[in-house]
């Protein structure tokens, strides 16, 4: 015959479940010793006892006065694994490898272990990821370059749990608006006002933009377009400006005859990013647009891409460099300190090459 489990061990059982499956959360507060005496027919002395258990433990603390609550993780768990996360779009390509080596050096001078992920921009493994971060406590903090971040995601929810969990998360090159984390990122407003200033001071004034629709960098970029334009009293003509995702960058070709309609009539055209550019180049040279003769182009991230193409890019900076160094160091300041302001914009400079012709004597 099985030996009959105790009453206070049936309350510490049930309350590590409801913390397990996120019914009880994080410095919510637990039900009064009256509330739990009733829905476990036990006395008010075998909660306490039960309540002692899961103070114990670290599940619980009791506030004077106030009631008890549900731990934080920093209560519950208070060993460091050593190990941070790095989470970007993309690992391997474009700006993403230099980013990311940058943060690991501050990383690894600091002691701890660097786990690199990436989501490939799709939600799904976003998804995957962070729920993997928030049931496993692998790591002690996470710099994580959102997904999409421009249109509604459903992975908001998850983001809310690691403040809950007070896991110190800091976005890179975006954020979510209405998620309370830091971010560290370049000002993209005023990358995209760069480059069109660039082309405006240049003499042209028929400029064309093309510009990323489900990240807010893109968003931010063309508000910059747009200001530069008002600010110069250049008409804002809608027929002149494209908006692409994710998934035209990678596939361009189902987008030439698009970007070709957008580019008629204009002698300039501001692009998104450097990928962006190195596309419109070719789409250019296939149809017999001469860059920077027919149209004059001004890109931004100023990548290896912007150097290495066809005709060299000139090119809004992007941090490289400064942005994976200051994200790691304002992270491992946030874990050590949780009212630390992590957040940091970098204003970017504009590299100047071959791909843009003078039309106006400057001289």
């Amino acid at each position: 015959m099985s030996e009959k489990i105790p009453k206070y061990i049936e309350l510490v059982n049930w309350v590590k479940e409801k913390v397990e499956s996120r019914e009880l959360k994080p410095n919510q507060k637990l039900y009064s010793e009256n509330e739990l005496s009733e829905m476990f027919s036990m006395s008010r002395q075998t909660v306490r006892h039960g309540i002692s258990k899961l103070e114990q433990q670290g599940i619980v603390e009791r506030k004077q006065g106030s009631g008890t609550y549900i731990c934080g993780r920093k209560s519950t768990n208070n060993t460091k694994t050593m190990r941070i996360a790095i989470v970007t779009t993309y690992v391997d390509c474009y700006i993403f490898p230099k980013v990311i080596k940058d943060a690991e050096k501050v990383i690894s001078e600091a002691g701890y272990i660097t786990q690199i992920a990436f989501t490939n921009n799709t939600i799904e493994r976003e998804s995957s990821i962070l729920k993997s971060f928030l049931n496993n406590n692998l790591v002690d903090g996470i710099i994580i370059e959102p997904t999409k971040s421009g249109i509604p995601n459903p992975n908001l929810d998850l983001y809310q749990q690691l403040i809950e969990e007070q896991i110190p998360t800091i976005f890179i090159n975006s954020y979510y608006p209405c998620v309370d984390l830091p971010h560290v990122a370049m000002d993209d407003k005023k990358a995209g006002f760069l480059g069109t200033n660039y082309l405006i001071d240049a003499g042209h004034t028929k400029i064309a933009g093309i510009f990323k629709a489900d990240d807010r960098q893109g968003h931010f970029r063309y508000a910059g377009y747009l200001e530069s334009l008002s600010d110069a009293g250049i008409p804002i003509c809608d027929e002149h400006v494209l908006w692409i995702d994710t998934e035209d960058i990678h596939h361009s070709e189902f987008n030439e005859q698009r970007i070709l309609k957008r580019l008629e009539g204009c002698s300039g055209c501001v692009c998104y990013n450097d990928e962006v550019a190195v596309s419109v180049v070719d789409i250019c040279t296939k149809h017999g647009i001469s860059i920077p003769e027919q149209l004059s182009i001004v890109s931004i991230d100023d990548s290896d891409l912007a150097a290495l193409c066809e005709v060299p890019l000139t090119s809004v900076a992007y941090p490289i460099k400064e942005l994976g160094k200051t994200a790691a160091e304002n992270l491992l300041r946030l874990i050590e300190d949780n009212n630390y302001n992590a957040n940091c914009e970098f204003t970017p400079k504009i590299t100047i090459r071959e791909s843009v012709k003078q039309i106006i004597d400057t001289k």
